[in-house]
């Protein structure tokens, strides 16, 4: 244990319970409580149901704190449209390893070439994911949000 979460810890600011999932349990000065989880946006079929402590820990909140409510996205992105071709604004070298990923995944570079540079990344990374078996709907804070909305606790997003 390091030196600063040792004091923490003696000071009461965090506990020294241990999960089998990467979270930490913060005391606040107002008498609050945070139980910080370390989560992802897709995960794998391994990763459903969430541990059952992780469960009761939510049942237990007044809120859930996303970074963004993932779980009724749509497409609000799809409208954006950049006139200059991608192979135009990016450099050579990178729009050749764009290019190279997208043959990797059997991707026509149509479907990018109109996109915000940010956007086609995101969208390359998602299938990237996807490719290798990770899936939204395994996603921790996407299992999180699901069971949260059930329970009608509310979720505040930070974005």
């Amino acid at each position: 244990m390091t030196l600063l979460r040792q004091l923490a810890t003696w000071l009461g600011l965090i506990s020294t319970v241990a999960y089998a999932y990467p979270a930490l349990d913060v005391s606040l000065t107002n008498g609050g409580r945070l139980h910080l989880v370390g989560s992802i946006h897709m995960g794998s079929e391994a990763m459903s149901p969430l541990p059952e402590v992780l469960l009761q820990q939510l049942q237990q909140s007044t809120a859930l704190v996303v970074e963004a409510d993932i779980s009724d996205m749509g497409s609000p992105l799809q409208e954006e449209y950049e006139p200059i071709p991608l192979a135009e604004r990016l450099d050579p070298e990178r729009y050749q390893l764009f290019q190279q990923h997208c043959e990797a995944l059997a991707l026509s570079l149509n479907r990018f070439e109109h996109l915000p540079a940010w956007h086609a990344a995101l969208t390359l990374q998602a299938m990237q994911a996807q490719s290798l078996g990770l899936r939204p709907h395994y996603g921790i804070d996407y299992q999180l949000i699901q069971a949260a909305k059930a329970a009608n606790i509310p979720v505040i997003e930070l974005e």
